[in-house]
């Protein structure tokens, strides 16, 4: 039984989200078939889809053949009708986006990250925000929101970043005020590995798993846990700081209390560090180590042997504490096929059932889709009072720069 028209601003608003995401759901519809799907009334659907449609939320698709041959005008979300930021900064790159209302990527550029820090940081993200929405075609009030991941803890309900030790000066400040300020829109601030476990948990392996864990592996280490459903914040918004693991090192050393004991001893200087120790170049890069390896550097080997060596008792950790259905393996490092056989062969001498382990099929990108997905259900949320996750929309996926897979 079709629903009265709303009469009130509380009815109204449920009746623009229900038809949202009716059309989220499924596509290009027409007005009888979103009755159908919502229960809501003729005049009901009628009035809310002239009113998504003069303000340029809807749009015609086209028309489809009914009974005894009648036609019907279907419509769908008009892509861009807004446009949202994502970005991912990291101690050693900027990687940024711009997206459309379904999460196409329309540009998106990686610069090295101002070692300087603080407001230069700031104001290198400013800049590229401009550039990319200039070459996204994107008007001066297209973008809407901008969703930025950071290294370090972020308070969960400011977004003030307490501790990030490879951005200098980022933590004396307010981030979020600061953009805004320069953009003239919301920046929300995140964990950058949390934005990578909500990017595979919309666009890889953690789709349709309720618990599983993301692991970063690049300049340092960091882990995104999905529990149940649903992100694992903890109380202060540490959960998941696995660099403070008590592994790898002497966890009493004061040497490691900055960027903790594990991430000294398998984050990328820590891995070019044991390179040396053992005879190798001093000032070699981990990517020059693994190229040493693959010409069958024999350094190289015991080097990526030992970092895996490392690494598996870490997981078995988190197998222990959270119970995955997959740990995804990400990050600059932590996507190398030699690393990942080495930790499968150590984890199945340190532990009887080994967890399933994966390496993440959007690779370096995650943090980068998460923030576009978390950018897009607060825009979603904002404009129709609609309650979801990135996972729950029915999204496109994610593209690469201009469109490209």
């Amino acid at each position: 039984m079709a629903t009265d028209a709303p009469s009130t601003p509380v009815a109204r608003q449920i009746s623009l989200r229900t038809v949202i995401q009716a059309l989220l759901d499924e596509g290009p519809i027409s007005r009888a078939q979103i009755a159908k799907i919502t229960g809501l009334s003729k005049q009901t659907i009628s009035e809310v889809v002239r009113e998504l449609e003069d303000d340029g939320w809807l749009r015609e698709r086209g028309r489809t053949q009914g009974v005894l041959g009648r036609s019907a005008v279907t419509y769908e979300i008009n892509n861009r009708a807004a446009f949202v930021l994502g970005m991912d900064l990291g101690g050693t790159k900027l990687r940024m986006a711009v997206a459309d209302l379904a999460g196409a990527v329309l540009a998106e550029e990686e610069v090295p990250t101002d070692l300087r820090g603080g407001l230069h940081v700031v104001e290198q993200i400013a800049a590229l925000a401009r550039r990319l929405a200039a070459r996204a075609g994107v008007p001066a009030a297209g973008l809407r929101f901008g969703v930025m991941g950071t290294p370090g803890v972020v308070d969960p309900e400011s977004g003030a970043i307490h501790v990030a030790p490879n951005i200098p000066g980022v933590d004396r400040i307010d981030v979020a005020g600061a953009l805004r300020e320069r953009l003239g829109i919301t920046i929300a601030i995140e964990n950058d590995v949390n934005l990578a476990v909500k990017g595979e948990q919309w666009q890889g392996h953690g789709a349709g798993a309720g618990t599983f864990a993301f692991i970063a592996l690049g300049t340092g280490i960091g882990m995104g846990i999905v529990a149940d459903g649903k992100l694992l914040r903890g109380a202060r918004g540490a959960a998941g700081e696995i660099a403070y693991l008590p592994i790898g090192g002497d966890p009493y050393d004061p040497r490691g209390f900055m960027l903790g004991t594990l991430e000294t001893a398998v984050g990328s200087k820590g891995i070019a560090d044991r390179y040396r120790d053992y005879g190798g170049t001093a000032g070699t890069t981990v990517r020059e180590i693994f190229t040493a390896l693959e010409a069958g550097d024999a350094i190289a080997a015991v080097t990526i042997d030992e970092t895996a060596r490392l690494i598996a008792p870490a997981l078995i950790a988190v197998q222990a504490l959270i119970d995955p259905e997959v740990i995804v393996l990400g990050g600059s490092i932590g996507v190398r096929t030699e690393l990942f056989e080495r930790i499968r062969h150590h984890l199945a001498r340190c532990g009887h059932v080994p967890p399933r382990l994966a390496i993440s099929r959007i690779g370096n990108r995650a943090a980068l889709i998460g923030a576009i997905g978390a950018a897009l259900t607060d825009l979603h949320n904002s404009l129709f009072g609609l309650d979801v996750k990135p996972g729950d929309l029915s999204l496109p996926t994610v593209g690469g720069a201009d469109g490209d897979p």
